[in-house]
């Protein structure tokens, strides 16, 4: 059992939020147990042995409200202070990422240096107060000042990479811009968007659509994009072929799902349909999506990870010369805690690739600002991290969807059929609105395209409609006039087409701050 003493202001805590909060174990990976949160100290209950830390929602003053984790801690009768706990985990993570980056001999990076000195005072402070109470304060001005050190962090070392892949030519060689098209809406003005605003399309292909009844298929609205698509010259990233979110599976396979053998014939047959019709057009298949995270069939370990090898190998039998995908979603595996029939993201990346199956790539989904597991507000080092758990992975990464709302009015959270505002997901700075949409797209581009391996990246929703993914989360509003992000959109990727590495702040894209 661990438990936490909570300090707001130097007093304790009155109300504590426990929204989206988890423990997690070695190598980060949630494991189950019961929160509770009483008279200002938060109880775990951990269902396993061994040290563990705590992720939960918290308010790091005119940084945000970030969903931060502490160190993992072991078990002891005295509870810790979470406070002090909450900036040592963000001292260290400053300290490992500074070490891991090689950030001392960087011309520039002295200020940085300095200002983590100065913060690291602060929490050493704390660390030898002896009033809990004197060191939750302190330690909350080490945690404040320390989230917005290392999202400054994250973004100093992403320009260095940048510039490079800028100076070498690979950053728009080898890196495009895209955004999944919504099937039902063919307007001339939302297609004039398209084509002005982005190198590929991302067509959905949902099983739930393709084939609504048994061998009854359906293809009009995906044949009018590919054909747009071939038309305009844009090229096509399509799927997911194979994902368990509910929305995407078709009623009628739930008659198989305590048939496992049925249900691999007929994701093979599905497979096989989809690639034979679309092959030629088709430059990135997102094959596998998400069956870590959602598993509404209840399959096994073995059975989850026979059916990723069987449809990327069919895939590449299919189209050979197409790049084959495995979506991640959730990317922090929040839900792990929740369910264990389902896999750690990474942990599930691992396997596929230890384990031989036949693929290219790995596509990331990233959104934030919506109260539900995989959407809490992120910092940027947080972000950049996760980015950089890929490299051992010897693959490529696509960011398949990223997203944050621009608005966080009422009927936002309500669209989502939500109890609470979606405020409750965090803040990042300060709430959502359209200029802080644009910041937030073009701090993460900046930090993803810095990568070298991150070849992509891709948009949720193009428009506010109705059917929107986040709620305000489109590029442009619902009558298709571009929001600031759309803007800053193509201002990013006229920075990296200049030849001066200074443009970026001639063209107003720097992050605003």
């Amino acid at each position: 059992m661990l438990r936490f003493d909570v300090y707001r202001n130097g007093a304790p805590a009155r109300d504590v939020e426990l929204s989206g909060a988890y423990l997690f174990g070695q190598d980060g990976i949630p494991v189950r147990a019961d929160l509770v949160a009483d008279g200002g100290q938060i109880t775990c209950l951990k269902r396993v042995p061994g040290a563990c830390g705590l992720a939960l929602l918290w308010d790091a003053g005119k940084a945000g409200r970030f969903l931060l984790p502490t160190t993992r801690l072991p078990e002891r009768s005295k509870p810790y202070n979470l406070n002090v706990e909450l900036a040592r985990a963000r001292m260290m993570h400053i300290a490992q990422k500074r070490e891991d980056w090689g950030l001392f001999d960087y011309h520039g990076a002295e200020a940085i240096n300095r200002e983590f000195d100065e913060v690291r005072k602060t929490f050493v402070a704390a660390l030898n107060a002896s009033d809990p109470a004197e060191a939750s304060a302190l330690a909350e001005q080490a945690l404040e000042v320390g989230v917005t050190l290392s999202e400054k962090i994250a973004l100093f070392h992403a320009d260095i990479f940048l510039t490079r892949r800028k100076a070498s030519g690979a950053a728009m060689n080898r890196t495009s811009f895209g955004c999944v098209v919504d099937l039902f809406s063919m307007g001339e003005t939302y297609q004039e968007r398209l084509r002005e605003g982005f190198d590929f399309v991302s067509v959905p292909m949902p099983w739930k659509y393709t084939e609504p009844k048994e061998r009854i298929h359906k293809f009009t609205q995906i044949d009018a994009w590919v054909n747009w698509a071939a038309r305009t010259r844009k090229p096509v990233h399509a799927g997911p072929l194979l994902s368990f979110d509910e929305t995407q599976v078709p009623e009628w396979l739930y008659i198989w799902e305590h048939d496992y053998d049925a249900l691999r014939d007929l994701i093979y047959e599905h497979i096989t349909k989809v690639v034979t019709r679309y092959e030629k057009h088709v430059r990135v298949w997102n094959v596998v999506s998400g069956i870590h995270a959602h598993n509404i069939f209840n399959l096994n370990f073995e059975q989850l990870m026979e059916l990723t090898r069987m449809s990327c190998l069919l895939v590449k039998k299919l189209a050979p010369d197409s790049q084959v995908m495995i979506e991640l979603v959730m990317p922090w595996g929040e839900y792990y805690a929740r369910n264990q029939r389902t896999i750690p993201p990474l942990l599930y990346a691992d396997m596929a690739v230890q384990s031989g199956i036949k693929f290219d790539a790995f596509g990331v989904q990233m959104y934030q600002g919506v109260p539900i597991d995989g959407m809490f507000v992120r910092d940027l080092l947080q972000i950049s991290s996760l980015l950089d758990e890929f490299v051992t992975l010897s693959k490529s990464v696509h960011v398949t969807a990223a997203q944050v709302p621009s608005n966080v009015t009422d009927d936002a959270w309500d669209a989502w059929g939500g109890k609470q505002p979606i405020t409750k997901a965090g803040v990042w700075h300060a709430p959502w609105s359209q200029r802080l949409q644009a910041e937030w797209l073009q701090a993460f581009c900046r930090i993803g395209i810095s990568k070298p391996y991150v070849e992509s990246f891709c948009w949720r929703d193009l428009a506010d409609y109705e059917g929107h993914f986040i709620p305000h989360g489109g590029l442009c509003h619902n009558n298709l006039e571009g929001k600031l992000a759309f803007r800053e959109l193509r201002n990013f990727k006229a920075f990296l087409l200049s030849t001066d590495v200074n443009d970026r702040k001639r063209k107003g894209t720097g992050t605003g701050k």
